[in-house]
């Protein structure tokens, strides 16, 4: 993890917009099938962001949709832009970082959930593979 600045985002509309005040986890590259699904790619990029350390505005136009048992993602209402995604009771967001506005400043470490890999897509990276979420 590295430190950041003031690092934001937002989502297409712009009617949800978020401000980072601390720390970007390490980049993940996430190939499970409901990422996939949710976000109509290859895969999700992500990371990982200390709750009191992300401020949305604009909540009133988050909706949210439970993709797994204790994971809810939250999208715009208006323009559908995957935001962010938390457990319950996680002390962390998942950062969708394709909804980012500035560089994370955050290295990429790894692909995960490879074995659901979309079967078109080939991965030319020197990163770690990962079966699952490990």
């Amino acid at each position: 993890m590295i430190e950041s600045s003031m690092i934001s985002g937002s989502c297409l509309c712009e009617k949800v917009t978020y401000k980072i005040t601390g720390r970007i986890g390490d980049i993940i590259h996430c190939h499970c099938k409901t990422c996939r699904k949710a976000h109509g790619a290859a895969f999700s990029s992500v990371a990982s962001v200390q709750n009191d350390e992300f401020e949305v505005i604009g909540r009133e136009h988050l909706q949210s949709f439970e993709s797994s048992q204790g994971k809810h993602r939250y999208f715009c209402s208006n323009c559908g832009t995957q935001v962010y995604a938390q457990r319950e009771n996680a002390e962390h967001v998942i950062l969708r970082l394709g909804s980012l506005d500035d560089d994370p400043l955050s290295p990429e470490t790894k692909h995960i959930w490879v074995s659901e890999k979309a079967s078109w897509y080939s991965i030319n990276s020197h990163l770690p593979e990962m079966d699952k979420f490990e």
